[in-house]
């Protein structure tokens, strides 16, 4: 089985900062790219950033300049630090992992639990 565990969500005021962590567990040969999507009430889940096993990141042009996606020494674990956010950032923020279990499986896609992010004054 394969775990990712999310932390740091919670409420802060608009223009302030959250960093977010998850990291992954359990039986796993290697992963792929990292990333973290949210979804609002009501919307799609939506890409927020991603970043691959090389280091290359994208994020969405919502968040661009804002908000820095980043993996730990180990690779098992991914970062998103969340500075001047908005009210609009309201939304449960989860994380994704693509995961190759063995050497000779492919790559799967696993999420987190999730962790609320509230922005509000």
């Amino acid at each position: 089985q394969v775990q990712l565990v999310e932390s740091g969500g919670g409420l802060v005021q608009p223009g302030g900062s959250l960093r977010l962590s998850c990291r992954a567990s359990g039986s796993i040969f290697s992963i792929n790219a990292m990333g973290w999507y949210r979804q609002a009430p009501g919307k799609q889940r939506e890409l927020v950033a991603d970043i691959t096993s090389g280091g290359s990141t994208s994020y969405a042009d919502s968040v661009k300049g804002r908000f820095t996606i980043s993996r730990g020494d180990a690779k098992s674990t991914v970062y998103l630090q969340m500075n001047s956010l908005k009210p609009e950032d309201t939304a449960a923020y989860y994380c994704n992992a693509n995961v190759r279990r063995t050497y000779s499986s492919g790559s799967y896609p696993y999420w987190g639990q999730g962790t609320q992010v509230t922005v509000s004054s």
